[in-house]
């Protein structure tokens, strides 16, 4: 007779708990259906529909897609924290790290697929491969990532595989490092680009995917905590805190180092007046959104000791921080490609084609449509697994994360 004892049953987490449940995944389903409606809209009507031209190649649904894989990448911050350096406070998050990463991953390839402009043209990328582009490298990186993800919360939810959680992490974790650098090198290698054509691009980017998705991540585990009264204690939620704020501050300096090395070269003197005084509506996004909204106030948030307890400044400043990151890719792409080419330097040019203008570019309804429905795929995968399997912590408490964790005892009544 075997007498192995039953695997315990998979336990859900949310789809019990909370009511709203359905209705979120129901408006997040929808929100995907319009945005593939969008998408079917522009390729059988054309490309006028968009805003997009001749000179602005690249739009918002690039700004999202984009922005999508930086979060998927830095999503998996908890993860590697846990499982590469060994810091076992980290442990608890290691799985709902990995599923944040995959499914907002899904989301910006999905994007991706669908701004093809000709979606069948897919099948010639993934049968033809031109080993001299960026972007045929980042086909095997983004599939990579998923694959090599997908393996790793295998390791962590298998116990007899749990002893190869830490090579598959260390993996995953140089991986996605890879896989930054690879969307960075995208911009770094257009050379033609006046705005593009820098090396610190693929550290910027890294960045990027740190604070974009260690942000996106605490407000996941916080709202889904909180809908299964999963109580986040203040140790772990300091811990975040200061990690985000690290990681924020190393942010601020790249773009110090890149804004200063273009004005620095004088060949990029022209598109940094561009950028930081004459730009219009991206000088205004520079200095409010991305500059000062993103990421001062956000700074402020974190680091100021009135707020260190408050966990609602916490969720402020990393919607702030999101925020902020859409208008830092909405400058870097669009206000990149906004810029004119400069064909003949040091000379002024003009002709029937637009040489030496500035490109304007306004999104279109269905653009922005296809934008967030890659945002709202990514929130359907990411609530409906949740349902399905344990990926969510039991407990966040102090007692349970900190070693040193010593109730404060109470003052005995006096008679």
């Amino acid at each position: 007779m075997d007498t192995a004892p039953l695997r315990p049953p998979v336990r859900f987490t949310v789809w019990p708990v909370c009511p709203a449940y359905f209705i979120l995944l129901a408006v997040g389903g929808l929100v995907a259906l319009i945005g593939i409606i969008a998408a079917y809209y522009m390729e059988t009507q054309g490309h006028h529909v968009t805003g997009m031209n001749n000179q602005i190649v690249w739009g918002v649904p690039h700004v999202s897609a984009i922005l999508l894989i930086l979060i998927a990448s830095g999503a998996l911050n908890a993860a590697s924290i846990s499982s590469v350096f060994g810091r076992l406070e980290y442990k608890p998050l290691a799985r709902l790290s990995g599923l944040v990463a995959i499914a907002f991953l899904i989301g910006g390839l999905a994007v991706l697929v669908l701004d093809l402009g000709r979606p069948d043209r897919l099948i010639v990328a993934m049968t033809y491969y031109n080993f001299k582009s960026i972007f045929a490298w980042n086909i095997f990186l983004y599939i990579g990532f998923m694959l090599v993800v997908i393996v790793y919360l295998w390791m962590l939810f298998e116990r007899r595989m749990m002893p190869y959680a830490r090579p598959v992490g260390i993996v995953a974790f140089l991986w996605r490092l890879v896989l930054t650098t690879g969307t960075g090198s995208i911009f770094g290698f257009l050379v033609a680009r006046q705005a593009y054509d820098e090396a610190v691009m693929a550290p910027l980017f890294i960045l990027m995917s740190f604070v974009f998705g260690y942000a996106a991540f605490i407000l996941v585990l916080m709202n889904a905590s909180r809908a299964v009264h999963c109580y986040i204690g203040n140790y772990m939620l300091g811990k975040m805190r200061r990690l985000l704020a690290v990681f924020m501050a190393a942010l601020l300096y790249f773009v110090l180092v890149y804004h200063l090395t273009n004005m620095y070269a004088t060949e990029h003197h022209g598109v940094e007046a561009f950028l930081l005084r004459d730009g219009g509506v991206y000088t205004l996004l520079f200095w409010l959104l991305q500059l000062g909204l993103g990421s001062v106030l956000p700074l402020i948030l974190l680091l100021s000791p009135p707020f260190n307890r408050s966990r609602l400044s916490l969720v402020i400043a990393c919607t702030l921080i999101l925020i902020g990151g859409v208008a830092q890719l909405y400058i870097i792409i669009i206000g990149g490609q906004a810029y004119p080419l400069v064909m003949f330097p040091g000379m002024e040019e003009s002709s029937s084609f637009f040489d030496g203008v500035v490109a304007e570019y306004r999104p279109s309804l269905p653009e922005i449509l296809l934008a967030l429905g890659g945002v709202a795929m990514a929130v359907v995968v990411l609530v409906f697994m949740l349902a399905v399997l344990d990926f969510l912590p039991t407990s966040l408490r102090d007692q349970d994360l900190q070693p040193s964790y010593k109730p404060i005892a109470k003052a005995p009544l006096s008679r």
